[in-house]
């Protein structure tokens, strides 16, 4: 469901969705990290100006936890 999600939006958000993969990271027992890769040049738009954007997907991500009980962590890096 998560996977998902941040998948569909960010590929609205990109100029290169084919590029965009997602990793996700069981850290803790109830808290997984979420590692989406974009090209370079995305990822100043999957941030957004002071952060708005990335803390709108956490936002709804974090309705997700009320849900399935996980707490998730998202990163954003630039894949190679």
């Amino acid at each position: 469901m998560v996977r998902d999600f941040i998948l569909s939006y960010a590929s609205l958000i990109v100029s290169r969705p084919e590029k965009l993969e997602l990793e996700i990271s069981n850290i803790d027992e109830g808290y997984d990290e979420i590692t989406l890769y974009a090209d370079p040049q995305d990822v100043g738009k999957l941030i957004g100006k002071e952060g708005r954007m990335i803390n709108a997907i956490k936002t709804v991500i974090s309705g997700c936890k009320a849900k399935g009980g996980l707490s998730y962590r998202i990163n954003i890096k630039a894949s190679e």
